[in-house]
């Protein structure tokens, strides 16, 4: 009997010694909710002497739209010019690989014209896929939005946004992910009239409702659902004002005008506790409050300098990188590459370092949160592991991770011309997975 005791005691310990530690998928723009915050467990503290350990690369085309991870498998899109034509034409792909050995299980592409895009920025798409269960939802740069079967590349349902929604083409393109909503897919579509963010059956692709006026350009932002005031809140951010809408109706709870120049609407809203913040690269950035009883906010302040020089930016003027907003702290990177620390109660700036990222025009990084440190993902390709405080900017580590391929200069600006990589990484299954203009690699960022 005892000898029985302690065997079924050493079979107990040794199931509980190796239950797994926790992983993640990654299935959608800046994670599982949006937060980008990277929950696993079992992640190394330091990079190895030896430099990352890539698991995995393979070829890809162009684009700027991050790689998404559901179920064993890596989505991305891309795109690819078609030589000898006269404008430019291409095809956009998505395409599904095997996490583990990055093999190519399906790939679907389709015809694109990019003559309305800005051309020092027209290779590839924008906007990050979303798994939900067993379907892919995918938004091309010109407007084609997709649900497709996510074990085979089969298309369920499709939506053109110029030729069926009669939108328009911005210089920058389409670049907001399709959100999953219930039985909704919320999407920016900017359609004709009043369509400006629409909600189609996920199942079917039938609209079901539309918001927003479009007689002015629809922005790069993201849409986000905060449950606050009583309600759940879609928050969109278009360039004259941030909207809450009910996300089942599509009514729009509040507005506050907000100007945003050249309809660069691009950083994610962020919220802490009934805080909302927003950055934009010439006004500045705005602070918003939730109304705790019904779906009403309050401004708390909004940034006064229009200059995007940064000499004349007192606060933080964000483009690309989504900032951080923690207590009575935002940390974030400015119109040029500056890291700044803020004050929350009224946005006065408490510090700046110039060693995290590049320092020029639209220098930019994308940051992840991990327990009480940061995976940053700079824009030369360079994986920082980092510490934000009121104090300042502590660097723990920092490694080589993918090369930048991408050129950031603006029509003739060239002063301001860097290779540079602005694609938002996944983090996932104790990997890192990157890709710039050429290839897409995993990396183990796993503990020994």
């Amino acid at each position: 009997m005892q000898a029985s005791v302690i065997r079924t005691l050493g079979i107990v310990l040794g199931l509980t010694l190796t239950v797994p530690a926790v992983a993640d998928d990654w299935p959608q723009w800046r994670g599982a909710d949006r937060s980008g915050v990277w929950q696993e467990d079992g992640i190394l503290e330091r990079f190895p002497e030896e430099g990352l350990e890539v698991v995995w690369r393979v070829p890809i085309r162009g684009g700027y739209s991050g790689p998404v991870v559901a179920d064993g498998r890596v989505f991305v899109t891309d795109w690819q010019r078609i030589e000898g034509t006269r404008a430019i034409m291409g095809k956009e792909r998505v395409l599904a690989l095997d996490e583990e050995t990055g093999e190519e299980l399906w790939s679907h592409e389709w015809d694109v014209n990019y003559s309305a895009l800005q051309q020092s920025y027209a290779i590839g798409p924008r906007s990050t896929p979303t798994v939900d269960g067993d379907t892919l939802y995918v938004m091309g740069a010109v407007g084609h939005l997709m649900a497709l079967e996510a074990g085979t590349g089969e298309v369920i349902w499709s939506y053109d946004s110029v030729e069926q929604g009669n939108a328009s083409i911005t210089i920058w393109g389409f670049t907001s992910s399709p959100l999953v909503h219930g039985d909704l897919l919320i999407q920016i579509v900017g359609a004709e009239p009043d369509g400006k963010v629409m909600a189609f059956n996920k199942h079917t692709g039938e609209e079901v409702w539309r918001s927003l006026s479009s007689n002015w350009e629809m922005g790069y932002g993201q849409p986000m659902i905060f449950e606050r005031g009583g309600v759940e809140q879609l928050i969109v951010w278009e360039p004259q004002a941030v909207n809450s809408l009910n996300p089942a109706t599509g009514e729009v709870y509040w507005s506050v005008p907000w100007e945003v120049a050249s309809g660069m609407t691009v950083t994610t809203p962020v919220i802490d506790g009934d805080r909302l913040l927003f950055s934009q690269f010439y006004r500045g950035s705005l602070l918003l409050e939730f109304d705790s009883e019904k779906p009403e906010v309050r401004e708390l302040w909004r940034g006064q300098s229009r200059s995007e020089m940064p000499e004349e930016t007192q606060g933080l003027h964000s483009l690309i990188t989504t900032p951080i907003l923690e207590g009575d702290t935002i940390y974030g990177v400015c119109s040029y590459g500056q890291l700044r620390g803020l004050n929350t109660a009224d946005g006065s700036r408490l510090w700046e370092s110039d060693e995290m990222t590049r320092q020029g025009r639209w220098g930019a990084a994308f940051m992840v949160r991990h327990g009480d440190r940061w995976f940053v993902n700079n824009d030369l390709g360079d994986l920082i592991i980092a510490r934000f405080s009121r104090d300042g900017y502590e660097e723990i580590d920092r490694a080589r991770l993918i090369e930048p391929t991408t050129r950031s200069g603006f029509g003739p600006r060239r002063l301001f011309d860097a290779m540079v990589n602005w694609t938002h990484p996944a983090y996932a299954n104790r990997h890192v997975i990157a890709r710039n203009d050429e290839e897409i690699i995993r990396v183990s960022l796993a503990a020994e």
